[in-house]
């Protein structure tokens, strides 16, 4: 989130990088890149230390990840202070958004962990019932690499550290070089809560410290960024043969029906939009409207976008700057190119030069097309794109016109309209009547299709995916041997084949 600037190496000859905050430009700070001996070094010391806290009750593992609790809501101003200073966001994003979604966080899987972590004894089916006994128990993985990004850094750093932490992993949490000391806040809290100091290790670093934890021999790795690297971290984990979970960019479609509520529709759009500087990964970045109320949507989304004001977190302000230099880069290019294709600029449009930080100004683009990068590609920014569709079907093949497929909204008063059109949305998940909300919600699964990622994080199955789920099957009689058993001989055939009967018509469904 902070500008980066490479800076002199230490006197340890560690790289070192300077951040500047992207709303002032003021430094905020430096850290020393940790190198690959550093990751192996931190790799030892988690394997060391994982055995004892993977033989913690799970209970007691919970009972001190909940305690970040007291810790986060004791350290609300330092932690508010620090969000802001590396990413220009305003305060009540930092607070919403991070704040409030990681004591949901801590709060909610440390209540579950108990129950989705317990040994289960499963019912067999049919004729294996009478003859055996299954017990499903999890186990830690061993040692989980965590690399977070700069848009959301604490939020997604305590997220998927606290679930790998639950199910009894040691973690090694690599943050954003753009985004550090708020990506290293989401471990300063767990371990102040009790978590001990080798389970959680922050490697600090960019690129470099990146690529080493991917390829040191970890046992999972949990990536949350950008499309390119993902690729990297999935051939790496392929070679090693461990798993990975990826969550990659979005290019969020919202289709606003005929019947839609119009003045909902419009206020979620430049919300949804907007919210972080843009910078959400299933932020809304493509609207479809309905033709026959397109004019209507705009001229709401119009009226709603240019009351948006900017400025530093010091300022009362609505959005805040870009967090990045680079990605600043990004949304002129895109936004400049539109235009000069034909968009129209309706509200915003450029960047605000009469400031010193990296500001773009809230913008509302009308008239464009799938011809537009900025319709095609990741724009990450505060841009409101609104394209006229004919009705609803063109605009679910709209929708689906894009290679990314992380999330989606639909804006109609009939739900089971609305829940149709969701099954049709090739996107990990989809809400109705609202967007850029689901990773917030625990309880639903988040991933996305095609070059949005691989696996998913929350949902039911969130802390078994930090496990592995072994089965243990018992035998349940004290017999000497088993009837299919060697030696083979013509009884042996006829009682297997006698076994066939089972699946006969009249009591196959009784045996499944």
């Amino acid at each position: 989130m902070a500008i980066v600037e490479e800076l002199a190496r230490g006197a340890d000859g560690r790289r070192r990088l300077g951040l500047k905050s992207p709303a002032t430009l003021e430094p905020v700070g430096e850290i020393s890149v940790a190198t690959a001996a550093d990751v192996q070094a931190a790799l030892a010391r988690a394997r060391a230390a994982q055995p004892g806290w993977g033989a913690t009750p799970v209970a007691e593992r919970a009972r001190i990840v909940r305690s970040g609790l007291d810790v986060l809501l004791r350290r609300k101003p330092e932690l508010v202070e620090v969000l802001v200073r590396e990413s220009g966001k305003t305060r009540i994003e930092a607070v919403a958004m991070e704040l409030v979604a990681c004591c949901d966080f801590l709060n909610y899987w440390s209540a579950r962990a108990p129950d989705d972590l317990a040994d289960e004894w499963r019912k067999l089916h049919g004729y294996m019932r009478p003859l055996k006994k299954l017990l499903v128990t999890y186990r830690p993985l061993g040692v989980v690499g965590i690399i977070t990004p700069w848009n959301g850094p604490l939020a997604l750093s305590l997220n998927p550290t606290v679930q790998a932490l639950l199910a009894g992993n040691a973690v090694l949490l690599k943050p954003s070089e753009i985004s550090p000391r708020s990506g290293a806040a989401a471990a300063e809290i767990l371990l102040e809560a009790g978590v001990p100091k080798d389970v959680l290790q922050v490697l600090d670093g960019d690129g470099e410290t990146g690529a080493a934890l991917v390829d040191v021999g970890v046992d999972k790795v949990s990536f949350t960024g950008s499309v390119s690297t993902g690729r990297k971290v999935a051939a790496s984990c392929a070679r090693q043969l461990i798993p990975c979970t990826l969550e990659l960019g979005g290019k969020d479609a919202m289709i606003v029906c005929a019947d839609a509520d119009l003045d909902r529709a419009a206020q979620a759009a430049v919300f949804a939009s907007v919210l972080n500087t843009g910078q959400i990964c299933m932020s809304v970045e493509r609207i479809y409207v309905v033709e026959s109320v397109a004019d209507a949507f705009i001229a709401k989304a119009a009226e709603a976008a240019k009351k948006l004001r900017w400025g530093t977190p010091d300022e009362p302000a609505d959005v805040g700057s870009v967090f990045w230099d680079k990605q600043l880069e990004i949304i002129e290019r895109q936004v400049d190119a539109a235009k000069k294709a034909g968009a129209k600029a309706l509200v915003g449009g450029e960047r605000d030069t009469t400031r010193k930080g990296l500001f773009f100004k809230p913008t509302l683009l009308v008239d464009v097309n799938h011809d537009m990068t900025v319709m095609r590609e990741e724009t990450f920014g505060p841009v409101i794109a609104v394209q006229r569709v004919k009705d609803e079907e063109e605009a679910i093949r709209m929708a689906n016109d894009s290679p990314y497929g992380l999330s989606g909204s639909v804006f109609t008063k009939d739900v089971q309209k609305g829940i149709s059109i969701a099954k049709r949305m090739a996107t990990g998940s989809v809400t109705i009547n609202d967007a850029a909300v689901i990773y917030g919600v625990p309880e639903a699964p988040f991933g996305g299709l095609k070059e949005s990622g691989v696996g998913r994080v929350n949902g039911v199955d969130a802390l078994r995916d930090y496990s592995h789920a072994q089965p243990i099957l018992i035998h349940r009689w004290n017999t000497k041997r088993e009837r299919a058993w060697y030696p083979f001989t013509p009884a042996t055939l006829k009682e297997i084949e006698g076994a066939l009967k089972l699946f006969g018509p009249r009591i196959r469904n009784w045996i499944a």
